[in-house]
């Protein structure tokens, strides 16, 4: 396998260029990959937007993914941009959410329970061509459908209430239109909401200032809640 230029870092994850086709995603700090490539087959037969999986060569180490390359912008650099409005973007969000809550749960046995990402946010979409295809499924797990909303909203709240960050008004004005776009999918009860502040709080890749926001962007998602 020849791995050739880095085309992006994450918090967690580096990604290589393969060729035209497939890229090495490659985590760090010793995360194993294998958890998550059996929800993205399942998700991927059962129509969901995930990349295609690539064979891993016999070099592989568990921290590796081969994955299809993806041609375009993330959702957060449209929106950035100005390429995407903040409806649009809402309404994106929304839809890949309540898609994904259509799924049926892999191995749980709680009728209830669904497929979710836990991370679903505008830098994990990408606009292809084809569509909207979500990426980073490292957080992936199966739950109520409401964890992952309250996630997703919890997200862009500490995004909205960070005064250091260019773009915190741009996350207010997303979060505004997103929260009634998942009240009408019931919401984000105030457990739930609690549960995903918990969650970040034990995420080892925030920052402390990043840690500090939680109460407060937990706030702001619990009054848009209503």
């Amino acid at each position: 396998m020849r791995i050739g230029q880095l085309l992006g870092t994450g918090r967690s994850a580096d990604v290589y260029e393969l060729d035209e086709q497939w890229v090495l995603r490659r985590y760090r700090l010793g995360l194993d990959a294998g958890r998550e490539m059996p929800v993205m087959s399942y998700l991927s037969a059962s129509g969901y937007p995930v990349p295609r999986l690539g064979p891993l060569p016999a070099s592989a180490g568990p921290g590796d993914l081969v994955l299809q390359r993806l041609t375009g912008p993330t959702m957060l650099e449209s929106l950035v941009s100005g390429e995407l409005g903040g409806g649009e973007g809402s309404a994106m969000l929304a839809g890949l959410l309540a898609d994904l809550h259509t799924v049926p749960a892999r191995l749980s046995t709680d009728p209830e329970d669904r497929i979710l990402h836990l991370d679903l946010h505008p830098g994990n979409v990408m606009l292809t061509a084809d569509g909207p295809v979500v990426i980073d499924w490292s957080n992936t797990e199966e739950g109520p459908p409401a964890l992952d909303r309250a996630m997703t909203a919890l997200i862009l709240a500490q995004v909205a209430v960070d005064p250091h960050i260019p773009a915190a008004a741009g996350a207010r004005a997303l979060l505004d239109t997103l929260m009634p776009l998942l009240a009408a999918d019931d919401g984000i009860p105030a457990r739930h909401l609690a549960a995903a502040a918990a969650r970040r709080a034990a995420n080892p890749t925030m920052s402390p200032a990043e840690l500090a926001l939680i109460g407060e962007a937990s706030a702001l998602v619990a009054v848009l809640s209503g």
